[in-house]
């Protein structure tokens, strides 16, 4: 007779404390109730650290939402840099090509800085800024602006008040690089408690 090999160490009967037994056997029922028991305890302690996780991972989600923000920032600081490298400075003739005179400029630039002015507030910072300006030209200019969808104006009774039209806005905003109008990227607003299932 052929001597049996030696068994591995683990493999033998008397080292099966975790090891299901037969179904016979009336100790088998007590095993599945202990690893059952384990699985669940497993099961709590990862939920748990599930939860701890998510906890110490919130602030640095907040922090690649601010590094996101500076980040775009800093793109639409080197834009400008990069533009007044190449043009000599940032001027919304850039954004408005169509602009041909500098009187039409000088208003567009005005009214990108603060809006809703009316013909007398333009004429005085068009004068601050280009040192001559007629209220009957800047009058007319702004009416012929108007009409080309660069201006909006807004009537209030008998005032009238002008600012540069949302696509201006928004084609200026592109120019400096900052996505301030409508190409900006939506943001998810709401929190994890109000996200829909």
């Amino acid at each position: 007779m052929a001597a049996a090999a030696p068994r591995p160490r683990g493999a033998g009967p008397e080292e099966h404390s975790t090891a299901l037994a037969p179904a016979g056997d009336p100790g088998s029922s007590l095993a599945g109730e202990d690893i059952r028991r384990d699985l669940r305890e497993l099961r709590e302690q990862i939920e748990s650290l599930r939860e701890a996780f998510g906890k110490v991972a919130r602030p640095y989600a907040e922090l690649v939402g601010y590094i996101e923000q500076l980040q775009t920032l800093s793109r639409g600081y080197l834009r400008i840099l990069d533009l007044v490298q190449r043009y000599g400075g940032v001027s919304p003739a850039l954004a408005v090509p169509e602009l041909k005179d500098d009187i039409s400029r000088h208003i567009v630039t005005v009214l990108l800085e603060r809006g809703d002015r009316n013909v007398s507030q333009v004429t005085d910072a068009v004068k601050e800024k280009r040192g001559t300006a007629s209220r009957r030209i800047v009058r007319k200019r702004l009416e012929e602006l108007a009409r080309q969808g660069l201006v909006v104006v807004s009537r209030d009774g008998r005032s009238r008040t002008f600012r540069v039209s949302p696509e201006v806005e928004r084609r200026w905003s592109q120019v400096l690089g900052f996505p301030k109008y409508g190409d900006a990227p939506e943001r998810d607003t709401k929190s994890d408690g109000e996200r829909d299932g």
